[in-house]
């Protein structure tokens, strides 16, 4: 069984109206083992040392009664909810043409019930961020598809294409830290609504064709890229995370399909690509042994984007699929070796946060304006308290009140008196004035006839809360200026105390500004 930093894997049996009565699962509490049996080949002679048992053990076998709903919840859901938590995900489907990956990932046309795992996790994604107030959200999709280890933009800038020409060519480009696509677009997707057009326009781009193993098989590698970007309102801290979702082509034997021409050479690319995919693996799975360093990357397109999916900052899982007729039991048990192999890669998955500049920046030169106030304040503990304010000065206090009151931020403060309690003071009374002209039964509130009784009581008590809390804060006031008072005569013979005042108002700022 798979430990929680490795892949998981999962096996799906596609039905058939002959199911092959050569395998049976045994299943456990944490794990599924698929039990194949074949017999000995008459061609291989009096004495035949060909192995007749295989045991292959996944996270969950799926039988080929499961529907899409056990499928997405069984493999996918749990993947979903750690990318919206801030980890890159990764759901990759792997196995012979014709097995049902793409159906498993995209899902059929027939019904609603058929819609694979693409679809439910958009709107999984789609559903829980939208029920979120906590954060604001942002998300963006792109559609990479590789044909004949060639790279291009399934999305083509919004916009159907006719042929393969059209659409934009990605090159890879690696840097020291991530796989950078040249050429793939992000596509803003602000509803569940835009993100299955630009799904469902990506798969209309998606080159398929007949061969003999599958009437509409896919001839090319896809992925699909949702990154999704939360940060909570005022905070520097960003979360940014992507799911990738995976749909790769099937192998085949073309000896036993007998395809030719521009699907012989389909072929030869996408066994060629599998090829390099199972080196990585074998590669990954060395170097977790402590046998290699170096692993091949480089040597396919696929493996190039697929690097960070495969033992690097990612939670990923696989899901094999496989046919259950005796006549592809060979396809299907190596499938799932390539799978064990897979399940035995290692992974330092960890949450994607980030600080952003612009809003460092803005709370830091916040906290720089709170400290000057503080520092501004000790400085002028002498001055008078009835000053009268300048015609400036008012229009300014007018200035600061507005901002404060129109600011949504739950922490914001008021920034600019400098310290001053004239000016201090002006500006509690102008919100005051603005709480009293709120007040039923003030001129405002009678310009308005026929107010809901049950409206009006609740202003009522948001006006005595309000009246509460501004009576606190002149107390607080009052009780601040007594100190000042105080401590002018006691610290006028102690060195050290700027201004004249004394330790005892060294909450003085913290107090003011609560």
């Amino acid at each position: 069984m798979p430990s929680d930093d490795t892949i998981k894997i999962y096996l799906r049996i596609r039905p058939s109206k002959d199911v092959s009565t050569n395998f049976y699962i045994d299943k456990q509490f944490d794990s599924h083992t698929i039990h194949f049996h074949l017999g000995k080949l008459p061609q291989g002679g009096l004495i035949n040392n060909t192995k007749e048992d295989y045991s292959f053990q996944f996270s969950r076998v799926f039988e080929p009664t499961a529907s899409q709903d056990e499928i997405f919840d069984g493999i996918a859901r749990e993947v979903v909810e750690s990318a919206l938590q801030g980890y890159n995900a990764t759901i990759f489907a792997y196995g012979q043409t014709g097995s049902g990956k793409t159906f498993t990932i995209t899902g059929g046309t027939a019904s609603f019930a058929e819609r694979g795992i693409i679809p439910r996790a958009i709107a999984m994604i789609y559903q829980t961020l939208t029920k979120q107030t906590e954060f604001e959200w942002s998300t963006r999709i792109s559609y990479l598809q590789i044909y004949n280890e060639k790279g291009s933009d399934l999305l083509n800038r919004g916009k159907d294409s006719s042929s393969l020409e059209e659409l934009p060519k990605v090159t890879v480009m690696e840097d020291a830290d991530e796989t950078i696509l040249k050429g793939l677009e992000m596509h803003v997707a602000n509803s569940v609504e835009d993100a299955l057009n630009l799904l469902f326009l990506g798969d209309l781009n998606r080159i398929s064709c007949e061969t003999p193993m599958n009437p509409t098989s896919s001839r090319s590698h896809c992925i699909l890229t949702i990154a999704i970007e939360t940060k909570k309102p005022g905070s520097p801290v960003v979360r940014r995370s992507k799911l990738h979702l995976v749909d790769l082509a099937g192998s085949e034997r073309v000896s036993r399909t007998g395809i030719e021409g521009t699907q012989l050479t389909e072929a030869k690319y996408i066994n060629l690509s599998l090829h390099f995919l199972e080196q990585v693996i074998i590669a990954l799975s060395e170097k977790a042994e402590g046998r290699r360093d170096h692993v091949p990357y480089r040597n396919s397109f696929m493996t190039q984007v697929l690097r960070d999916s495969l033992g690097g900052n990612c939670k990923t899982v696989m899901v094999a699929t496989a046919h259950s007729q005796d006549a592809f039991m060979d396809e299907t048990i190596s499938t799932c070796r390539f799978a064990q192999r897979v399940a035995s890669i290692r992974q330092d998955a960890h949450v994607n946060e980030e600080t952003d500049p612009k809003l460092l920046v803005r709370k830091l030169r916040q906290e720089i304006a709170e400290l000057k106030e503080e520092l501004a304040f000790y400085k002028k503990g002498t001055q008078a308290e009835d000053r009268v304010l300048s015609l400036d000065e008012v229009e300014r206090c007018k200035a600061i009140v507005k901002d404060y009151v129109d600011n949504s931020d739950p922490e914001a403060r008021l920034v600019g008196l400098q310290g001053d309690m004239s000016r201090i003071f002006f500006c509690y009374r102008l919100m005051k004035e603005m709480i009293l002209e709120r007040k039923p039964g003030s001129s405002s509130a009678r310009g308005t006839p026929g107010a809901d009784p049950q409206v009006v009581a609740e202003l009522n008590e948001q006006l005595r809360v309000l009246q509460l809390n501004l009576q606190q804060k002149d107390n607080e006031i009052a009780l601040l200026l007594n100190i000042i008072n105080k401590g002018k005569g006691a610290s006028a013979g102690t060195p050290g105390a700027p201004g004249g005042v004394t330790s005892s108002v060294d909450g003085l700022p913290a107090a003011l500004s609560a």
